[in-house]
């Protein structure tokens, strides 16, 4: 039963991500500009709700505190490395000089990024349902913004609609054999969750802090503010209100 959860939010977080992203580039561009800073607000509450609220905790109550944030710290260390080698990118800038290289090294590092979230979807349901929930939709919220931006990278380096959208669903799906993979390695090896759990938090963080909040800081002025917190905080409230279920 447990498995049948974890493969269908890992196909829902790769299908669902993709189908958001479909039916946002449908869309005029103007409108595109004025949905993305939402979805980015609400994408990163809920990336930081399931890591300070869920997974954190979680990692907590199976290992020792120091164990659990030393992990966290080398988490975002590692996290921090792997972008600077271009294998972990969430750049929502299409103009960025990353996003100039190639559509081949976007849909690789789309690819590696989606199977650690199978990881991360695994490692949460094996703790607990709602947890599972969760960070399920982070990282659907996530994802969507991710695919618009890898979508639009993809048709400048010259590729059709169709053959984009094949392509960004292919390196969506990885999610599944991460997430299957995680599945019986974390069942035959328990002691390693609590510190899956941690990378996994360590990972929402930085994509949090370090690739969706500077976006956010294009928009000026008190409105963009107001209602970049609120859907933050809706993010947060969102993620809590799974916590509440367990």
């Amino acid at each position: 039963m447990l498995l049948t959860w974890i493969i269908f939010f890992s196909v829902l977080g790769s299908v669902g991500a993709i189908a958001g992203a479909a039916l946002l580039l449908l869309f005029r561009e103007s409108t595109r500009k004025t949905l993305l800073p939402c979805l980015l607000s609400y994408a990163i509450g809920t990336l930081l709700g399931a890591a300070f609220l869920g997974m954190i905790p979680n990692a907590l109550q199976q290992n020792t505190a120091l164990a659990i944030s030393g992990t966290v710290l080398a988490g975002i260390v590692i996290f921090f490395v792997l972008e600077k080698l271009i294998i972990w990118r969430h750049c929502h800038d299409a103009e960025c000089e990353v996003h100039g290289a190639a559509g081949p090294l976007i849909l690789v590092g789309d690819a590696f990024h989606n199977f650690v979230d199978g990881f991360v979807i695994a490692a949460a349901f094996l703790t607990s349902v709602p947890l599972g929930i969760a960070a399920s939709l982070a990282v659907i919220a996530h994802e969507i913004p991710q695919e618009v931006g890898d979508f639009a990278i993809l048709l400048e380096n010259g590729y059709s609609k169709t053959r984009a959208l094949v392509l960004n669903l292919l390196s969506s799906l990885t999610t599944l054999p991460g997430a299957v993979i995680a599945y019986f390695f974390l069942g035959a090896t328990r002691e390693a969750v609590p510190f899956i759990l941690a990378l996994s938090a360590a990972s929402f963080i930085y994509i949090a802090i370090a690739d969706l909040v500077p976006g956010l800081h294009r928009q000026v002025g008190l409105k963009p503010v107001i209602t970049q917190l609120a859907l933050i905080l809706t993010g947060i409230g969102t993620i809590a209100a799974f916590r509440l279920v367990h």
